[in-house]
This record gives C-alpha cells, structure tokens and sequence, in this order.
C-alpha cells in the first residue's frame, strides 16, 4: 500500500490556524473528545456485567480485532522498525494503562470525581509534549491552559466532596501513562496516518491480550446485559478505536498542546452523560464551569502554540 508517504504530506508544514485544514484538525480532535467523553459512563455500564479486569482485556481484544481488520484489508505495510518503540509506549498508556487504571478507579468511584484525571490530563499531556517534541507554547497559552485546569479540577474536586479515595492513586497513574501515551501517538501521527498509530498499538497487544481476556472471564463473574454489552462495544468500538483515530488526526493537523486543550472540555461532557445515561446529579456550578473552561479553550487555540 503507498499511502504512507501521501498521508505524511498535508502535516510536514506549519498549518495556519484560519486554514481549512486546521479547521478539519481542531473538528477530528473535538471529534475525539466527544468519544472519549463517553467512557466512564460506558465504562460503569461495562461493570454492571463484566469484572474490571475482564472488561479491559475483551475490550483490547475486540477494538486490536477491529483495527487488525482494517489493516490487512486495506493491506497496509508494517511500520519501520524505528516506530515499535513508540508504537510501545501508546500500547502500555493507551490501550492498557490508561483503561485498566481507570476502570478499577471506577468501581469505587462515581464518574464524576474520576473526571478529574481528564481534567488534569490536558496540561500533562502538554507538558510532555514540551519535553518530548520540542513544541514551546507562549505564556498566553500557558496562562489559559492551567486556568482551564484549575477551573476543571475545582469544579470535579467539589462535585466529589474534596475527598481523596484509594481510586485517586489509580486516576493519579492513568493521567500519566495516558499523556506519555497521546504525546508518543501524536509525534507518531506526524509520519503515519493517525489510525494506523492506534491500529498497530492495539495489534501490538493482541498476543497478551487474548491470553489475559480467556484468564480474566475464566475467573471473573460475568452477566450479559443490555448496559454491559452496550458499554463494552463502545469503549471497544468508540473510545478504544474510532476515537483515537480522528483524535491522532486532529493532533497531527492542529498540534499537540492546542488539541490536548480541547480535553478541557471532556470532564463537562463526561458529566452531562453521567446525568443522562447514569442518573446522576449536577451541582448549579456546572453551567458556569463550563462557561469558564470554553473561554479557556477559545484562548488556547488563538495563543500561538
């Protein structure tokens, strides 16, 4: 397949933030974040039937299926031996640290105050990059983006009665193996198409993967029900897969730190479906934190980055 070196094309130069390109990129990242939004709350409705270390493992087998598919069908060349290790480190924080962490988080926590994880997620993942790829965001962009932060954590800190809970540990790890992870795929995404970044870390774990999912559902109770299956699908499907393609292409297409800022929004979103799909309740602080945080964002993406 010789989509490889075309692919590469439309992101090797500075793309202008009133480009139609970097229209597309910033609408793929927000694309992403609409999807990631979606599982906790998928991700509790998983736990209704599955055990946390069941729903992890079947969910890595069946999105690495997915992805697998999509590349032998489209007969897509093994990536360069150079790619593995970073192929590795979105492996290790994407497709396996970053859910199991947060699923164990989830069976003793609400969704509610593991958002704080993704609210924080943002800033890491920019720090990171910043060390990782070189990038140098200006002050302006800085000042907003820990503003954000700052708004996102107080906000979910509240909501969950400011208490720090053994799952904190586990939300603490997920926040960063998950931006290690986002850091290395973007970086990667800038030579190889987006879903391919996801696609070869999910086929990666697949010969651990199948193994843990036989083990795990051997010794861990399961009961297929509507939320389980449901929840299952979409964290396999949505959040595991589909998500991560259009969030590696908008990263590659906007840049790092401007699309991580778009994660400011995603603990509101997780909210939003907590009360829809989990009952849950917000407080009357969330119209105005949300309010604040899409200020932040609409700074973060005019500051030059």
């Amino acid at each position: 397949m010789k989509t490889q070196s075309s692919a590469t094309a439309p992101i090797s130069i500075a793309v202008s933030t009133s480009s139609p390109a970097h229209g597309l990129g910033t609408l793929q990242a927000a694309l992403g974040v609409v999807a990631f939004s979606l599982t906790f709350p998928a991700t509790a409705w998983g736990l209704e039937g599955f055990g946390p270390w069941s729903l992890v493992s079947v969910r890595s087998v069946l999105a690495a299926l997915i992805a697998g598919g999509c590349l032998l069908a489209l007969r897509v060349p093994v990536p360069a031996r150079r790619h593995w290790a970073g192929l590795a480190v979105v492996a290790a924080g994407v497709v396996v640290g970053f859910p199991l962490l947060t699923t164990l988080a989830l069976q003793t926590s609400t969704t509610s105050h593991a958002a704080v994880v993704v609210g924080l997620l943002p800033l890491t993942t920019a720090l990171l990059s910043a060390l990782r790829v070189g990038t140098r965001p200006s002050r302006t962009f800085w000042t907003a983006a820990l503003a954000g932060a700052a708004a996102v954590v107080a906000f979910t800190v509240q909501q969950s009665g400011g208490a720090l809970t053994t799952a904190d540990l586990y939300l603490f790890g997920a926040l960063l193996v998950c931006a290690a992870g986002y850091t290395e795929g973007g970086r990667l995404a800038r030579v190889m198409p987006g879903w391919q970044v996801i696609g070869w870390a999910l086929v990666l774990c697949l010969p651990i993967g199948v193994p843990a999912a036989a083990l795990a559902v051997a010794y861990e109770p399961v009961q297929l029900t509507a939320h389980s299956v449901a929840g299952l699908l979409w964290v396999a499907a949505g959040s595991q897969f589909l998500g991560l393609v259009v969030w590696y292409r908008g990263m590659a297409a906007i840049g790092i730190p401007k699309a991580s800022q778009l994660q400011l929004a995603q603990p509101l979103l997780t909210l939003v479906w907590s009360v829809l799909l989990l009952g849950e309740h917000l407080t009357p602080a969330a119209p105005l934190t949300a309010a604040a945080v899409l200020v932040c964002i609409a700074v973060t993406q005019r500051a030059r980055g």
